[in-house]
């Protein structure tokens, strides 16, 4: 199912398969989705893009006070505006973040409740106000108050102050915002002794919170919530005190964001005992805590969460093979009886699992059920992950003590997988196709001149993931290289991807060959660090058996981590996204009477019903798209609408990572959405920076890494300081506006562990209409160019694009390209 393995899936695979029961009569109550949320995941209006965020269907996010000094942005109000804009649920202000020191400088209550009183207006004074939690204290048991010391005396003496400016604090917040929810204590870890002590005391006094929240940070956490949890649940009885609200509102360690196979574990749980959580925010703003590459790229990370978005219904009990054990198979499932679908969602090991669904109604499925299982692998933190890919498409007979066996053969440990259950149908599913690939650890390749280094693990929880926890380093001397011995089935093109990581400051290269013949040069993009993994695909052309693919040191410097191989299959299309599993409002209806194609049924679109597909584009330019349809259907994309004939091919302009595509009809069974195609240019208008008329101290900036060797620069910070492309659109309409960039702006706050990069916004005019603002995230180097996708509407003829921005600098211009969305 999952071609080659890396040597430890292999081994695991030939044990007997695990087995993971899910039971559709054990519901758990309606799907909360409450575990996806973040803390200082958005930095910026646009960054992350709306594509990115609504899909998620995020609940809750943590972000500083507006002004707040803790870093240079991600202030809750600013980012609200794109949060609540694309369905965000409530947003927690972490108050204390208005100090510039981490650990927060103690100046004494006295110095906070000034603070205190302006945050508290500046958040009631918002529009949105009651979607706000405050959140007055952050880790109280060790910051000001050192409510974990051993010495009993001492904790007393340290709690009673604690619990007297939890007090001050609580009533002047509601002095100011009277209906205000307020949460706490918000300790570093769970503490029994404390909360004990506190709920006794918020009780009393007349000041519990509305939102319980604790911080759960070790890998013991996956082991030890559960008991957290029911010890919690248990106080709050004791204590005669209604159940409250509770947001673990930091959750997991670096070793767990981006990697779905470690995030299935912490959400299963979360989502089971039905608290909110937050992912912890360990390194750079503005990538929803490592899920979200660049603005609008999804990595494998974001596709676990789209997947948890898209569950409906109520969630049922799941029984992992281990349950409450750290980096085991575990996780979630729900069940829609008026969708008629069952989703699990599952990973945390390597091997073979079977998947055994009980209590499959025949009056809602049938006597069989349709199983269709898809990957979501690890791309790391930076690396691009296409749309899951389809493993299996299976009829599977509902057996007649009503349970249905799903088997799942060479699991990836870092991946998670998605298996969706909808009647069987007549008809037989299209075979998913799965070429041959193969997985090379760079720690097990032939190594000169670098070093092995172990990262992330059990006991280094916030190291950085890495796959097999090890990768190559110190690849820093002339004769640096890694040889990867690789065997390959038949002869032709394969794909090559490369986790690797470049903290050179400057794009860095290396000399890829084939059994020692001519180099081709590889470039690595930036990354912010040496471990924040990126990939790098490549292609090569390979015959049939054993080679040698090495990778020698170029200019500057890269760590490697893992090499991938994936046979290139001529099968169209490259994705289909199924219409059933999509996204809807409306009342569409739901016919599984037929499971052709991709097996799942049809989406009956009529007046008022809406489907959307999260679609994604490997780079920006033309793909082809076709609605598998029974009748005429209508798509809307970048604010474009166009009408389709069943199994009509479009060249519609995509741009690179999500694209929201919009699908409505008079009345059309829908079975899937395809897409097909490599990112086409042609047709596409292009202007280099040089072409640009340029004013007020903006200048053309030489550069060998500019596509013509020069970039547009000192752009910004003033009226005058403005950039100006006359621009030829052969037709009138909607366009994709894409702007290759490069900006490293930063304030270094000199925080302990989190990167403080900065994003930039230039004002974009388009003739005579008014100016829209694009927020250009930081690229990790100046050197290394991005694009961001900004829709415009030209006319026939010559059109005026001009860039500038009066109060700040913009980023750096190489060029821009304008693609008409219909193509």
């Amino acid at each position: 199912m999952a071609g080659t393995l890396p040597a430890s899936g292999a081994a695991a695979a030939a044990a007997a398969p695990q087995r993971v029961t899910v039971d559709l009569a054990a519901p758990e109550g309606p799907v909360m989705r409450g575990a996806n949320g973040t803390l200082y995941g958005l930095s910026d209006d646009g960054v992350p893009s709306d594509a990115m965020l609504e899909p998620l269907k995020i609940t809750s996010v943590s972000q500083k006070p507006e002004g707040g000094a803790q870093h240079p942005n991600g202030d809750a109000l600013t980012v609200s505006k794109s949060f609540f804009r694309n369905g965000g649920g409530e947003i927690n202000v972490m108050m204390q973040d208005i100090y510039a020191k981490w650990p927060y400088e103690d100046l004494g209550i006295d110095d906070y409740l000034p603070k205190v009183d302006k945050i508290a207006k500046e958040v009631s004074a918002d529009p949105n106000s009651e979607k706000f939690v405050y959140i007055p204290f952050n880790e109280p048991d060790q910051i000001w108050y050192n409510l974990g010391t051993s010495d009993q005396a001492q904790y007393e003496a340290n709690r009673d102050r604690f619990f007297k400016d939890w007090k001050t604090v609580y009533q002047r917040i509601r002095a100011v915002d009277p209906d205000a929810r307020i949460a706490g204590p918000n300790e570093s870890a769970y503490h029994t002794r404390l909360l004990t002590d506190f709920l006794a005391f918020a009780k009393r006094e007349n000041v519990l919170p509305q939102v319980m929240t604790w911080h759960e940070l070790g890998s013991g956490s996956l082991r030890d919530f559960q008991g957290h949890y029911d010890t919690y649940r248990s106080i709050e009885r004791d204590l005669g005190i209604a159940p409250l609200k509770i947001n673990i509102d930091e959750y997991a360690n670096r070793r767990d964001l981006s990697v779905p196979g470690q995030l299935a574990q912490w959400v299963s749980m979360f989502e089971r005992n039905k608290v909110y959580a937050n992912q912890a925010y360990w390194d750079a703003a503005g990538n929803l805590d490592g899920n979200v590459v660049r603005s609008n790229i999804p990595n494998g990370g974001w596709w676990f969460f789209r997947w948890y978005a898209g569950l409906t219904g109520n969630t049922v009990q799941v029984t992992p093979p281990q349950a409450n054990t750290i980096d085991t198979l575990q996780g979630l499932a729900s069940y829609d009886t008026k969708r008629r679908q069952a989703q699990v969602l599952l990973g945390g090991s390597a091997g073979d699992s079977d998947v055994v669904v009980k209590n499959v109604p025949r009056s809602v499925f049938g006597r069989t059920v349709t199983a269709t299982v898809a990957e979501a692998a690890w791309s790391g933190y930076e690396g691009q992950h296409a749309a899951p890919r389809v493993l299996t498409r299976t009829k599977v007979t509902v057996a007649a003590d009503g349970t249905a066996t799903v088997p799942l053969r060479g699991m990836h440990k870092m991946s998670a997988y998605r298996i969706a259950l909808t009647p069987g149908g007549s008809g037989t599913p299209s075979a998913a196709v799965v070429p041959w690939t193969g997985s090379y650890e760079a720690e097990d390749a032939a190594i000169t001149g670098g070093q092995v280094y172990t990262q992330g693990t059990v006991s280094n929880a916030n190291g950085y993931a890495a796959s097999g926890t090890k990768d190559v380093g110190s690849l820093n001397t002339a004769a640096s290289k890694v040889d990867f011995t690789v065997t390959v089935p038949k002869a032709g093109t394969y794909d090559l991807a490369v986790l690797y990581g470049n903290q050179s400051g400057t794009p860095a290269t290396q000399k890829l060959s084939v059994d020692g013949r001519d180099p081709v040069t590889v470039t690595y993009p930036s990354t912010e660090n040496w471990t924040y993994r990126a990939k790098k695909d490549l292609t090569v052309e390979l015959s049939a058996g054993t080679h040698v693919l090495t990778l020698a040191k170029g200019d500057a410097e890269v760590t490697l981590d893992r090499v991938d191989l994936a046979a290139r299959t001529a099968a169209e299309p490259s994705a289909s996204y199924e219409a059933t599993l999509a996204d809807i409002s409306g009342k569409p209806s739901y016919d599984y009477s037929s499971s052709a194609g991709v097996g799942t049924g049809s989406l009956v679109l009529r007046s008022g019903d809406q489907a959307v597909f999260d679609v994604y584009a490997p780079r920006d330019g033309y793909f082809t798209v076709v609605p598998r349809a029974s009748a005429a259907v209508r798509l809307s994309l970048h604010g474009e609408t166009v009408t389709a004939a069943p199994g009509q091919s479009l060249r519609l302009y995509l741009v690179a990572g999500n694209n929201r595509v919009r699908a409505t009809a008079g009345s059309a069974a829908v079975r899937s959405l395809d897409i097909s195609g490599a990112g086409s240019t042609a047709g596409t208008l292009s202007y280099e920076g040089a072409s640009a008329t340029l004013a007020g101290g903006a200048r053309l900036v030489d550069s060998a890494h500019a596509s013509a060797g020069s970039y547009i620069g000192d752009l910004g910070n003033s009226a005058t300081s403005t950039a100006a492309f006359t621009v030829d659109a052969p037709s009138s309409g909607r366009h994709l506006l894409v702007v290759h960039y490069a900006q490293n702006d930063r304030r270094d706050n000199g925080h302990a562990y989190n990167t403080d990069i900065m994003s930039r916004t230039a004002d974009i005019t388009v003739g005579t209409t008014a100016p829209l603002t694009a927020t250009f995230k930081n690229t990790w180097g100046w050197d290394d160019y991005w694009t961001l996708a900004v829709p415009v509407d030209l006319k026939k003829g010559s059109n005026k694009v001009t860039f500038g921005n009066a109060d700040a600098w913009a980023p750096n211009i190489d060029r821009i390209e304008l693609g008409r969305v219909i193509g």
